[in-house]
């Protein structure tokens, strides 16, 4: 299919766009700075090349394996069938589709499968009440739940839920704002999760299931930031976490764990637990957990449980997002020491008392 691609600029958007404002050009593609997503126009153009009969506003998180179409104006199917094409071009993973504007049968008709809405968002998010996707390659990824974190320093704990209901030891419905707080407040470092420390309240709250840590250095970690003060006793904290580990069979790994194992451990139903820097996608250096679930060729298939509103970013690019081996490697490596912490959990354990019911017992 021929199509244009060209740079969306809000303040001087192309004239064949301007000649599709009679189909109705949204106005949310002027209120939100997208410029940290690259957004840009993919549009099917007349017979004669002089005018559009369709476009779509597209972007994506940098450094990451997928596009989004935010809406389509005029030939909606045209239009979405051309980014599909454009994205393919580009050996990317997928694409989404946001659904402000986007009807279920248009979907269909182009290949898109729903994606499930949200259980829970932050207080600030803004997003669309239903989503698309669209895999560029053969097979599917199964779909967990999709969770925000409803507080700027949960990311850990819902990571840690999110994974546990996809391998069906906890119900959907029990993954809520009260499972969050009460799994953060067993793994937090104030506020933050560290790797031991997330693995230990793990264990505690999923007997049945297995867990290990990784983490490639003995220091504490993600202290760097805070005053001398305030690092000793969280230093602390961080060394009774690994007596804990110690104590109840934790293992804490202290090789470099490398990509190619984050994928076998999901080829064998495992899910991991990675500690990443939002500098690439977000664009600050701020450690964050996210959920590794599932691989599809040349990138890892992640749950984000944060969006960055501002930028137009929503829960649709967080949910299902794939991140290329290599940006992926890049954005795991933390602080000057380099270290990688991740937090592996395998399937339950047939037999053994249900990780839901020790989960409801928590305090």
């Amino acid at each position: 299919m021929k199509s244009v691609v060209a740079p969306f600029e809000p303040e001087d958007p192309p004239a064949p766009l301007g000649r599709l404002a009679r189909h109705g050009v949204p106005e949310r593609w002027q209120t939100v700075d997208r410029s940290a997503h690259a957004p840009h126009l993919v549009a099917v153009p007349t017979d004669d090349g002089e005018d559009w009969t369709a476009a779509a506003l597209v972007t994506a998180r940098p450094h990451t394996a997928y596009l989004k179409i935010v809406d389509v104006v005029g030939d909606v199917r045209a239009a979405v069938a051309a980014v599909v094409a454009h994205a393919r071009g580009r050996g990317l993973a997928q694409v989404k589709w946001e659904g402000w504007t986007a009807r279920p049968e248009d979907a269909a008709a182009v290949g898109f499968a729903p994606l499930r809405p949200p259980l829970a968002q932050a207080e600030d998010a803004a997003g669309p009440a239903t989503g698309y996707v669209r895999w560029l390659h053969d097979g599917s990824v199964a779909e967990p739940p999709y969770y925000g974190q409803t507080t700027h320093f949960t990311c850990g704990a819902v990571t840690a839920l999110v994974a546990q209901a996809h391998a069906g030891a906890l119900p959907d419905a029990a993954l809520d704002r009260r499972a969050e707080l009460t799994l953060w407040r067993d793994a937090t470092n104030h506020p933050a999760c560290e790797p031991v420390g997330l693995g230990v309240a793990v264990r505690r709250a999923w007997p049945s299931s297995p867990v290990t840590v990784h983490l490639d250095t003995d220091r504490p970690v993600l202290l760097d930031h805070y005053p001398e003060n305030e690092r000793e006793w969280r230093a602390l904290l961080q060394d009774t976490s690994r007596t804990e580990a110690e104590r109840t069979g934790v293992p804490v790994d202290p090789r470099h764990l490398p990509l190619a194992a984050i994928r076998s451990a999901i080829g064998r139903r495992e899910h991991v637990l990675l500690l990443v820097s939002l500098d690439g996608m977000q664009g600050f250096d701020v450690p964050h957990w996210v959920l590794c679930h599932g691989v599809v060729p040349g990138a890892v298939v992640i749950e984000d449980p944060w969006a960055n509103a501002s930028t137009g970013d929503t829960w649709v690019d967080a949910h299902l997002l794939p991140v290329a081996d290599p940006a992926l490697d890049t954005m795991s490596v933390l602080s000057a020491d380099r270290f990688r912490g991740a937090v592996t959990i395998g399937p339950p354990r047939p037999h053994a008392p249900s990780s839901s019911s020790a989960h409801a017992e928590a305090p």
